[in-house]
C-alpha cells in the first residue's frame, strides 16, 4: 500500500471513531465490517477506501474532519480549523506583533524542552504542531489587519 494510501486510511480510522462505530455506521448507512475495510491496512482492502460522501456525513457529525484535514496535508495545503472568528482577539498591528513575540517565545521554549533528550517524541510533537498553529494564527490576524490598513 502506498505512504498516502495508509495514511488516508489512519485518518479515516480516526474519523469512525471520534463519531463512533455504531453511529457511524448509522449514518453511513455502512455495516461495521464495511467501515473496517476502509480503514484496513490488510493487502486484500488496500485498494478499499470510504467513499466522499460517507466521509462528509461522518466529518459534519465528528469533532475535527479528520480524512479532510489528511487529504489537505498530503497535497500541502494547510486547514485552520476553529469555532471561533480569527481575529476576533486582534486589536491591530500593534498588538499582533506583541502576540506574535509571544506565539515565538512559546514555540521556542517548547522546542529547547523537546529536543534536550535529542529525540522528540509523539506527544511533544504535537505540542510543537499546537504552538506551530498558534503562530499561524497570529500571522493570519497580522495579515489580515494590515490588509485593512493598506485600505
Amino acid at each position: 500500500m502506498s505512504e498516502a494510501g495508509s495514511y488516508l486510511k489512519k485518518h479515516t480510522e480516526a474519523l469512525v471513531k471520534d463519531v463512533g462505530v455504531e453511529p457511524a455506521c448509522v449514518l453511513t448507512g455502512k455495516s461495521k465490517a464495511t467501515l473496517g475495510r476502509y480503514y484496513s491496512d490488510a493487502p486484500e482492502h488496500a485498494d478499499r477506501f470510504m467513499p466522499v460522501d460517507a466521509v462528509a456525513a461522518l466529518e459534519a457529525a465528528s469533532s475535527y474532519p479528520h480524512v479532510t484535514s489528511a487529504l489537505a496535508e498530503l497535497k500541502g495545503i494547510t486547514l485552520s480549523f476553529e469555532a471561533t472568528q480569527r481575529n476576533a482577539t486582534s486589536t491591530g498591528v500593534n498588538s499582533d506583533v506583541i502576540a506574535l513575540s509571544q506565539r515565538f517565545a512559546v514555540l521556542m521554549a517548547e522546542y529547547q524542552q523537546s529536543i534536550e533528550d535529542g529525540v522528540i517524541s509523539v506527544n511533544e510533537a504535537k505540542r510543537l504542531l499546537r504552538e506551530t498553529l498558534a503562530l499561524q494564527k497570529v500571522l493570519i490576524d497580522m495579515k489580515l489587519n494590515l490588509e485593512a490598513e493598506a485600505g
